[in-house]
């Protein structure tokens, strides 16, 4: 499998910071094939992925930036929900694409036509960049979000995208002002289309900056096996543990230790469905003491104990 090339040019950092990319591509599955990176991708985030055929209730965080999917290739019926809401959505194909600036987490799921799956690219607009073309059109940045568009076509659109790909491919390296140039135009075209000002009275929930989601997620991760420890997240990201709490429900849908409790599920089921590895493994593996408190645990969140899942 071919590892995602990074279009880095030597000797140059990159500004526009990775937290949003690297909070959401790791819960929307898929083999990343393309990063941005370098000077020239300064305002934006640029990622291409080639996505599973089938995915069902994929949880996707909120993103403070907005975030614009196009599809590249492939056939997909694409469907998204809010946590509480009915299933919505449609086929999508090469040139679809979505935008959204979500203030709280939401639903996909999609099946793709044929066994190959699509590709999309995720491209997150950085606020410097949204704030600086808003105020062009004499908009207030302060009060401005991005409505949600699913599967919609543009022409426009798509030219920009086009371009941005082909210069992400580019040898040496991509040119800092035409990248520049494109992207600002697409971003005041999506402004004048698809830009709303939030209501005065509408409280936006609160939410972590992607860095520190980024932080937050992956010392999860790193200390899957340990107790919980809310104490040392709230730490991590500068916060009270009040604070840090309210910010990540409002972020990802769950407190910080209900969604400890889904990932340690969703390793035991990546262990069970391609290991051969013993229950008490699995579950001192995840944090649990005792196979009984694991298929106690893991009855609850799926309907099927360990083993019958592992028969499936």
């Amino acid at each position: 499998m071919r590892e995602p090339r990074d279009r880095r040019s030597p000797g140059r950092k990159r500004s526009f910071p990775r937290g949003a990319g690297h909070a959401l591509e790791g819960h929307i599955p898929g083999h990343k094939i393309e990063q941005s990176a370098g000077e020239a991708w300064a305002d934006v985030e640029m990622q291409i992925f080639r996505r599973r055929q089938t995915e069902n209730d994929i949880l996707v965080p909120a993103v403070a930036e907005p975030l614009l999917v196009w599809v590249v290739g492939g056939e997909a019926m694409v469907e998204e929900r809010e946590l509480q809401g009915d299933w919505q959505g449609g086929v999508v194909r090469p040139g679809s694409f979505f935008l959204t600036q979500a203030e709280a987490p939401y639903l996909m799921r999609w099946k793709a036509k044929g066994e190959q799956g699509f590709e999309v690219v995720h491209l997150y607009l950085g606020l410097d960049l949204v704030g600086r073309c808003a105020l062009s059109l004499g908009m207030d940045p302060a009060r401005l979000r991005m409505r949600d568009v699913s599967g919609a076509d543009d022409g426009f659109v798509s030219g920009v995208m086009a371009g941005l790909i082909q210069e992400l491919r580019a040898a040496p390296g991509a040119n800092r002002l035409f990248v520049q140039g494109l992207v600002e135009s697409l971003t005041i075209h999506l402004l004048r289309r698809h830009a709303e000002a939030r209501a005065g009275s509408r409280r936006r929930p609160a939410q972590l900056s992607t860095w520190k989601l980024r932080k937050a997620l992956d010392d999860m991760e790193a200390h899957l096996a340990e107790p919980f420890d809310l104490d040392r997240l709230a730490a991590l990201c500068g916060m009270s543990r009040f604070h840090f709490s309210r910010a990540f429900r409002g972020t990802m849908g769950h407190s910080p230790s209900r969604w400890l409790i889904l990932r340690r599920i969703e390793h035991a089921k990546t262990m069970l469905r391609e290991t051969d590895r013993q229950m008490i493994e699995i579950a001192a593996r995840i944090g649990y003491d005792s196979p009984s408190h694991f298929a106690k645990v893991f009855r609850e969140e799926t309907g099927l104990t360990p083993r019958a899942f592992r028969g499936l």
